[in-house]
This record gives C-alpha cells, structure tokens and sequence, in this order.
C-alpha cells in the first residue's frame, strides 16, 4: 500500500470516528429528551403526598436533557478527537441520568396509583 493510500485510508478512519461520536451524542440527546418527556408525563400523572417527587425527578430529566444537549452540540463543534469523545461520553451520561429520573418519576407516580387503591 501507497503512503498515499495510507494516508487516506487513515484519514478516513478519523472521520469516520468524528461522525460516530457526533451521531452518538445526538442520538443520546433525543434519548434524554425521551426520558425527560415520559418524566414529565408520570409526573403530571402523579398525585398527593408523590406528586412533589415525580415532578422533582421530571425536573432532574429535563436539566440532564438540557446538559445532553448542550454535549451534543459541544461533539460537533469540538476541534478534537478527545473533545468530541468526552462531549459524546457526556451526552451518554446525561441520557442515563435523565432515563434514571423518568424511571422514579414513573415508580411516584405509581406509589400514587398504588396508593389510591388502598
């Protein structure tokens, strides 16, 4: 192989790098924004003595969607590999916080239907 065909070669492996980081931290964003929305449906669902817990929980999912975002965005404005890498490692980590908080948000505002029940 050429070094010049090496070179394009590794060139295109970069790039090929940078779009799976940039597509990674976008994907992760919609998921937040996902969960931050099934957050705020469960607690607009829950009620009495839960209602102020799934509704703090929609809150936490809503902030981490917003910071999975602004990851998002920080990925395809970086101007390096390492910078795209951990703005994609972020987005992904505020995804799960915002799905950890739709899934307490779901458990309130089932306490709350559990509860009625009773």
């Amino acid at each position: 192989m050429s070094i010049n065909k090496a070179l394009l070669a590794l060139a295109m492996g970069f790039a090929l790098a940078a779009c799976s980081n940039q597509d990674a931290a976008q994907d992760a964003a919609a998921d937040a924004a996902e969960a931050a929305a099934e957050a705020q449906a469960q607690a607009d669902a829950a009620y009495g003595e839960f209602e102020e817990t799934a509704q703090a929980a929609a809150d936490t999912a809503v902030d981490a969607a917003d910071r999975a975002a602004d990851a998002a965005a920080d990925a395809t404005d970086a101007t390096t590999d390492a910078i795209e890498e951990a703005a994609a490692d972020a987005a992904d980590a505020a995804a799960d916080v915002a799905e950890d908080a739709a899934d307490i948000a779901d458990e309130a505002a089932d306490a709350a239907e559990d509860n009625d029940g009773n």
